[in-house]
């Protein structure tokens, strides 16, 4: 199979995947959010660090060096696994020590109890990141979708009873628990990779040589994006952060799996490109086209329902998180583009410019946050939609470095959808205001219509002007249409 069929396979598989997951996730959130308070929200928000900062280290970056290698062995696998599960076992025992302090930092006691159960995730995750890893690199996306979609509804589904049975924040965590566990057993089960006690002092080497540039990188940006859980849940309430995690977490939840999907593909195909230029300069040139040709529309519908939206789904108890949501959906938009760009610059094997761009992106966005925390929440919420935009510029910036392709070129690319975006929007919550004044609507039918407005408005525009993306999304129709619904007619 060629890497072009290889990738489209890829690409179905693996959004099809995110898709299925995406909309169990989303139900599991909307009922959970109705049962819970936010304060239970933020008592695990208030955690997001800790256990971003163990994942982080737990892996060590070899699993991206397993990726990018192209004759990893039975000793590779072998080798990066046992390293894996080891470190997994040293950092829980280390939080669990620590467990006593992290309740006493928050003024939280419960945390201390809580965070020994919920870490116990780090050995679960250990133990299914060579398989998972393995089963990328192959791009075997479609028993990974067999695989995670039952251990979403299973975990959902342990979330919401808990909830209902009044467990409270616990409800959460075996939630996450029994995902992770069942991931797990079914990967042991269902892959055809098993480890043998091998560790290979050379493989370790070589991989570690690579992956702990990717390690610091990773840990800073943890740090960096956890920062914000931190000042909200040591300067506000739980209450609070509660608000802002659900706001986040929502404004997140379509470009994050979007972007997750997409790097599962992107990854090994540009890494299989790496030392092709001009091909994986077109493949990314096109691939940013339809990434916001996509993006856009989803996320700036989303700020404009967010206040009709929040009452509808989550209850109007969480009504004050719906201003933060609508401004970091905007801000959410670049996301997918950021992410792959990072992806482009380990997949080049440099991750030296992968640590120099952390560095930089982290310390100016960290510089900005501290100035901005004297100006309150709303100060934070800025902060972290300059972080967005910041650190989708400077690995812009990176990228157009390695593959001769500059900034100034990609933003121009991506500019027309931008620009028809906004003008979108602006005729739509004009008309909406005048709708309301003659008119009183429910907040389903404000939802419905101005969803439809928009969408219509959109595609219009967007042929209207003979936007790329259109003709691209033509192409992708039509060949799909001749692959699996008129396979008689000759491909072109």
């Amino acid at each position: 199979m060629n890497l072009k069929s290889q990738a489209f396979r890829g690409v179905f598989w693996t959004f099809s995947q995110q898709l299925s997951v995406q909309v169990i996730n989303f139900g599991v959130q909307i009922l959970l959010a109705r049962i819970l308070l936010p304060k239970m929200f933020g008592l695990i928000a208030m955690l997001q660090i800790f256990l971003s900062i163990g994942n982080t280290l737990l892996d060590g970056g070899m699993t991206s060096s397993l990726i990018r290698t192209e004759n990893a062995d039975h000793d590779d696998y072998s080798t990066v696994f046992f390293i894996n599960l080891a470190s997994s076992i040293s950092i829980y025992l280390l939080v669990f020590l620590m467990a006593p302090s992290i309740g006493s930092f928050y003024s939280q006691p419960i945390l201390s109890s809580i965070v020994r159960v919920y870490t116990i995730s780090f050995i679960i995750q250990a133990l299914v990141a060579v398989q998972t890893t393995k089963l990328t690199k192959e791009m075997n996306f479609k028993l990974q979708m067999y695989m995670q979609i039952p251990s979403t509804i299973v975990g959902g589904v342990v979330g919401v009873v808990l909830a209902k049975m009044g467990y409270g924040v616990w409800s959460l965590v075996w939630m996450n628990l029994a995902r992770s566990f069942l991931f797990m057993l079914q990967h042991w089960f269902r892959s055809d990779w098993y480890p043998t006690f091998r560790i290979s002092k050379e493989k370790l080497r070589y991989h570690f040589s690579f992956g702990y540039k990717l390690t610091f990188s990773g840990l800073i940006t943890s740090l960096y994006y956890n920062l914000y859980t931190v000042v909200i849940g040591k300067l506000f309430s739980a209450t609070r952060l509660g608000f802002y995690n659900q706001a986040n977490t929502l404004s997140m939840f379509p470009t994050q799996n979007f972007s997750t999907a997409l790097l599962k593909v992107t990854y090994p195909m540009f890494s299989t490109l790496q030392n092709d230029n001009e091909k994986l300069k077109l493949v990314y040139k096109r691939l940013t086209l339809l990434v916001f040709w996509g993006i856009t529309p989803l996320m700036i519908i989303l700020a404009l329902i967010a206040e009709p939206l929040f009452r509808v789904m989550l209850t109007s108890k969480w009504s004050p998180a719906a201003p933060y949501f609508q401004v970091l959906c905007l801000s959410s938009i670049i996301y997918p583009y950021s992410m792959y760009n990072v992806t482009i610059i380990p997949a080049k094997g440099r991750s030296d410019i992968h640590f120099k761009a952390e560095l930089i992106k982290k310390g100016v966005s960290t510089l900005v946050l501290v100035l901005l925390i004297p100006f309150g929440m709303w100060g934070i919420i800025y902060a972290s939609v300059f972080s967005m935009l910041f650190h989708g510029l400077v690995n812009g910036y990176f990228v157009g470095k390695l593959i001769y392709y500059p900034l100034k070129n990609q933003l121009l690319n991506i500019l027309p959808t931008i620009l028809v975006g906004a003008l979108v929007a602006a005729l739509c919550k004009g008309a909406m205001l005048l709708f309301t004044k003659y008119y009183t609507v429910s907040d389903l039918l404000s939802i419905i219509i101005t969803l439809i407005m928009y969408l219509v408005l959109y595609f219009f525009c967007c042929y209207f002007f003979k936007m790329p993306a259109i003709n691209e999304v033509i192409q992708i129709v039509f060949k799909i249409k001749q692959k699996y619904f008129n396979p008689r007619i000759k491909q072109i």
